[in-house]
């Protein structure tokens, strides 16, 4: 797609009335806190400091972030059968951090169809316009993002100890996290097995990648250049999931993306555009801007992948734009994939 167009997309996604639920992404958390002397601690002390039961499959935990100092939400589904040790499957939303609507619980069906799996579901909520990134610099609205970190790092040892897991991971994105997924994959290899990447964009040393990414944060309130400095800077390119795409072999990989030509979820009363809100003429015309946009990221990155004589599995949708109705559907589509990197 040309420079022009994504600039456009990122600008209408700047322009959009409503991105992100601000209010929602503020609600604090009411947890039950959890025995210190029970609960397990990550290498760097990280740890569990609340846990809700919700019912005998679901779970909400409380984790503390060392490398963050602040407490988050992650959403747990137990397998369907737990008798044994089972794997995990991580699920990352977009730009919201999965606070408010904008989540995989609150927009699919994906809780639903992995009911009958044996795999722990994990849902982290936080993160809104970080990339899941280590930033460089502390920034003045977001704070410290120390992402990847707390998704390599802290996390992953936290739920291995409180869920009894085997210690095989999987890991999915949309739009945002689409990128993320690959950039987790690849700062901590061997750590995910498997990886679904749904419209995301994995060229950000790109000067057009780079100036979507930096306007996206910017609409949630940071500035990239706290995240791998200016335009310039070579951690950009170090960061880059094209440039690093050797590093993605052994992983099994889904790659998928719509071309944004409106589809059947391209309706009212369906899924809504991935910013927010319910307007069905953004859903098309911005939705189909954006997704257009990481069409393009997509076929690149195949095209790289298939250089590089590694596997991946990539779907191409002749329609659909950047809206959960669609992701809903790409969910079970890459379960296959997503399922042998498990081990199920």
């Amino acid at each position: 797609m040309c420079s022009a167009a994504i600039m456009a997309a990122a600008m209408l996604i700047a322009l959009s009335s409503t991105p992100f639920d601000r209010a929602a992404m503020a609600e604090p958390d009411i947890m039950v806190p959890t025995d210190p002397s029970t609960s397990p601690v990550a290498p760097d002390g990280s740890t569990i400091v609340g846990t809700r039961v919700i019912d005998d499959r679901h779970l909400r935990l409380t984790v503390h972030s060392a490398a963050m100092n602040a407490d988050f939400p992650v959403e747990v589904q137990r397998p369907a059968d737990d008798s044994a040790p089972r794997p995990v499957l991580y699920m990352l939303s977009g730009g919201s951090g999965g606070k408010g609507p904008a989540s995989w619980d609150s927009r699919t069906n994906a809780f639903d169809f992995l009911a009958d799996k044996n795999v722990n579901v994990v849902q982290p909520i936080g993160g809104a316009a970080s990339y899941y990134a280590d930033w460089r610099l502390p920034d003045p609205r977001l704070g410290v993002m120390k992402w990847t970190t707390y998704l390599t790092e802290e996390l992953p040892p936290l739920i291995d100890a409180a869920l009894a897991t085997n210690g095989v991971n999987g890991l999915v994105g949309v739009s945002m996290s689409g990128t993320s997924v690959l950039q987790l994959s690849i700062a901590k290899p061997g750590l995910y097995h498997s990886v679904a990447a749904y419209s995301g964009c994995a060229r950000i040393a790109d000067p057009v990648g780079q100036a979507f990414v930096r306007i996206t944060v910017g609409f949630g309130g940071g500035d990239a250049a706290n995240m791998y400095g200016p335009f310039n800077d070579p951690m950009w390119a170090a960061k880059d999931p094209y440039l690093h795409a050797d590093a993605l072999r052994g992983v099994d990989l889904y790659l998928s993306s719509g071309n944004g030509l409106p589809g059947p979820h391209d309706k009212a009363g369906d899924r809504h555009f991935a910013g927010g809100g319910d307007n069905l003429a953004n859903q098309i015309l911005v939705g189909g801007i954006l997704e257009a946009a990481v069409d393009q990221c997509t076929r690149d990155m195949a095209a790289r992948l298939k250089e590089l004589g590694i596997p991946a599995t990539v779907e191409l949708h002749p329609y659909g734009t950047h809206s959960w109705g669609y992701w809903d559907d790409e969910f079970p589509a890459s379960w296959p994939v997503l399922a042998h990197g498990l081990g199920l």
